[in-house]
């Protein structure tokens, strides 16, 4: 028998919450986080909206000392040390004392980049020759190990500690690289997340390939639009989720809160073959990706009630669709309910799948199925696949046993876990 695996701790900093409550609350009522930037706007970017986490300085005092604000310039690791904090406390674990190691726990958080800011920062420095000016933390900052070095410290943990990079797809594949970690009995605990950093210098590579909607800069709020006839791109986010994974066994013995059950999942890669390319999907690697994910939880297809998809607001929605029906064999009124937290939160980037992967949890928790927001007129070429039922606009006071969670990458890389309804 392997080791089972729950969820016994969470912690968000997303655009339209940086608690769990406020954020639970938000994709419940579906309020976005979404807005205009005028700093876009002036960098004559297309798209001038995005979701970025809205943190008053004095809020940082909770998770850093003095010292360690001085110089502080990486929005990503200030996401993340919100997030991952926030987890390990809900999870009713506390930093251990000093000169005490916790060799139980670890954490695997990710990222794509780390500190841009903090970058663009020293580089202006060294350039001037004023390199002593850079401070003692420049380093932690914009090395992308930075984030998991950084909570390992302020918690003292001694297992792995280490961070992951696989573009959309990090938080998603951090989850169950913990959950392999667990199941190995390498560990009883990890603290498993991703962090993105917020900014023209993250988003304005994406503004260039332009695939960000232009026309809704007057509009914010309904730019983001998953599964929609008139989507026009993915809107731009940043923040940062955190899930504490811990083995059923250690959770039963202190007594823990626990959201949910991690049943299992897969990580593979197209290769950028068959139709596959670095920023397209390989179809056969998607469908392999979630066949595989139900097959290692040793459920059935049809024991799946909700799907949170990756579904970005691009043309490539309803070619997911169409992968999720191939793979799971449903379609029409027998297909999953599916929704996309995209639609009030953006596209958070490295981030998107650890943000995603709490609020599939928060679905459970809560009992409901969260509805999807600007879907009012969906895609046509969805419609012929699924019914329209299967898309809410609003909550739905269904309680999801089985969730799948997917996120698909630049690089043709794809990750699928599961979640259930934990039961003893």
């Amino acid at each position: 028998m392997r080791e089972r695996v729950v969820i016994t701790g969470m912690g968000v900093c997303a655009p339209n919450g940086i608690t769990l409550e406020t954020f639970s609350q938000a994709l419940q009522t579906g309020k976005s986080g979404i807005e205009y930037h005028p700093q876009l706007r002036e960098l004559k970017f297309g798209c001038q909206i995005a979701g970025r986490p809205v943190i008053e300085a004095s809020y940082l005092n909770k998770y850093f000392t003095s010292l360690e604000q001085r110089g502080l310039n990486s929005s990503g690791l200030v996401y993340g040390v919100i997030a991952g904090m926030d987890a390990w406390q809900d999870a009713g674990m506390k930093p251990t004392e000093a000169d005490n190691t916790d060799w139980d726990s670890g954490v695997i958080f990710g990222t794509g980049i780390l500190g841009v800011d903090k970058f663009r920062e020293a580089i202006h420095l060294v350039d001037e020759g004023k390199t002593r000016r850079l401070g003692s933390t420049s380093v932690i900052q914009t090395m992308a190990s930075g984030i998991s070095a950084f909570l390992g410290g302020k918690l003292g943990l001694g297992n792995q500690v280490t961070t992951n990079s696989s573009a959309c797809t990090t938080g998603t594949e951090g989850v169950l690289m913990a959950y392999d970690r667990i199941v190995s009995g390498k560990a009883k605990r990890m603290l498993a997340g991703s962090c993105s950093d917020s900014g023209p210098y993250v988003w304005g590579g994406f503004d260039a390939m332009r695939i960000l909607p232009r026309n809704f800069n007057d509009d914010p709020t309904k730019g983001s639009r998953p599964m929609s006839a008139t989507a026009a791109g993915f809107v731009p986010g940043s923040g940062a989720g955190a899930l504490v994974l811990e083995s059923l066994d250690s959770a039963l013995k202190r007594n823990a809160r626990i959201y949910a059950e991690v049943l299992g999942g897969a990580v593979n890669c197209g290769g950028q073959r068959s139709g596959g390319t670095m920023t397209a999907p390989n179809d056969i690697a998607v469908q392999r990706c979630i066949s595989e994910a139900i097959n290692q939880s040793g459920i059935n297809a049809d024991e799946i009630d909700c799907i949170n998809g990756h579904l970005t607001a691009t043309t490539k929605d309803a070619v997911e669709i169409d992968n999720w029906c191939q793979a799971l064999g449903r379609s029409g009124d027998t297909f999953p309910y599916i929704n996309s937290f995209k639609s009030t939160i953006g596209h958070c980037l490295a981030a998107a799948g650890s943000i995603e992967c709490v609020g599939s949890v928060l679905q459970l928790a809560r009992k409901e199925v969260f509805g999807n927001v600007n879907c009012e007129d969906i895609h046509p070429d969805i419609l012929k696949r699924i019914h329209p039922s299967r898309i809410p606009a609003n909550s739905l006071k269904i309680a999801p046993e089985v969730i799948a969670k997917a996120s698909f990458g630049f690089g043709d890389v794809n990750a699928c876990v599961i979640f259930k309804q934990f039961k003893s």
